[in-house]
């Protein structure tokens, strides 16, 4: 199976999103007739654990993955047509949504706090978020991701304004290479280039817990809803995904090996990435409306990221994973 992995690096979100995403390509899964689905992923770990769950078998739908190193160009690609959907950190959707991507949130997970934070190499002066000040901070992947929020939120909790940093945005594995070559003061990241960078040695000086919200979401296009092919197909394949997260959360091990060999990634940090998951997916509900609304309005009004008050609401599509 081919996977198309080439989107490059963008400054603005969804600028140029129509003409700048690379096009998609792959064998696919199921039937070569019939619905297609072109099913985007992050670093391969939705399609890791259907594939170490047995969930990928006998799809009545074709089946395209599509994966991206951030939720950055993802969400572009939604927002392009060149993929039906795409999971996705709470406030990189709603960052989304603000610039006009018309998607639905189908289905959603909460996540732990650990699973991002902000990091300094070993050997840095740097010990906690108040020593940031005066310093350059580079977070992944772009202006309203998870980690721009976990960044603002960590200096208003010590009394820095966002002024008392310099805040530079690079994707993820741009920003890993920096880091590793010592290029980078402190990083603002996530999931699995954090728990690499934490094997390597860098020190967590704050982590997501008790900053919220924090969840991960599958967000699905209008244009792919409105198919009535695509979204039965989408609505079985997050049965599947929920599936897949259940039996990811009682086979750690087993999911933790696949993933390695399906990445290449050091066996122990995916034993990390595995212990630090809470797998699991629900349809969106009212604490979550709540949560993230909250969020999202601290980005429009507090810190000026979002370019105008999102509905998160609104944003709901209640009806394609049953409870």
């Amino acid at each position: 199976m081919a996977v198309s992995q080439s989107v490059s690096d963008r400054r603005g979100f969804l600028a140029g999103a129509a003409g700048g995403i690379a096009l998609l390509s792959g064998c696919g899964r199921g039937r070569e007739a019939g619905t297609q689905v072109v099913l985007g992923d992050q670093v391969h770990l939705l399609e890791t654990k259907l594939s170490a769950a047995g969930r990928l078998a006998g799809t009545p739908y074709g089946i395209t993955w599509a994966n991206f190193p951030g939720a950055a160009p993802l969400l572009e690609a939604l927002n392009a047509g060149a993929v039906d959907t795409a999971p996705a950190g709470d406030l990189p959707i709603i960052l989304a949504a603000a610039a006009g991507c018309r998607l639905k949130i189908a289905a959603v997970n909460k996540g732990s706090g650990r699973s991002m934070a902000i990091i300094v190499p070993k050997d840095s002066p740097i010990r906690s978020v108040k020593d940031l000040a005066g310093r350059n901070v580079i977070v992944s992947s772009a202006r309203g991701s998870i980690s721009h929020y976990l960044l603002l939120e960590a200096l208003r909790e010590v009394g820095l304004p966002p002024s008392s940093v310099t805040i530079g945005y690079m994707l993820p594995n741009d920003a890993a290479a920096a880091f590793a070559t010592g290029q980078i003061a402190a990083w603002a990241i996530f999931g699995t280039y954090q728990a690499r960078a934490e094997a390597d040695g860098a020190r967590v000086i704050r982590d997501g817990t008790g900053i919220g919200p924090g969840y991960a979401a599958v967000t699905v296009s209008e244009r792919a809803l409105a198919d009535p092919g695509k979204r039965a197909a989408i609505a079985d394949f997050l049965s599947r995904s929920r599936d897949a997260n259940r039996w990811c959360s009682e086979n750690p091990a087993a999911y933790a090996a696949l993933y390695a060999r399906q990445t290449g990634m050091d066996p122990a940090i995916a034993r990390l990435i595995a212990a630090r998951e809470r797998p699991g997916l629900s349809p969106p509900d009212a604490a979550f409306v709540t949560s993230l609304q909250a969020a999202a309005d601290r980005f429009h009004s507090l810190y000026g990221v979002l370019p105008r008050r999102v509905d998160v609401a609104g944003l709901i599509e209640p009806n394609l994973l049953k409870l």
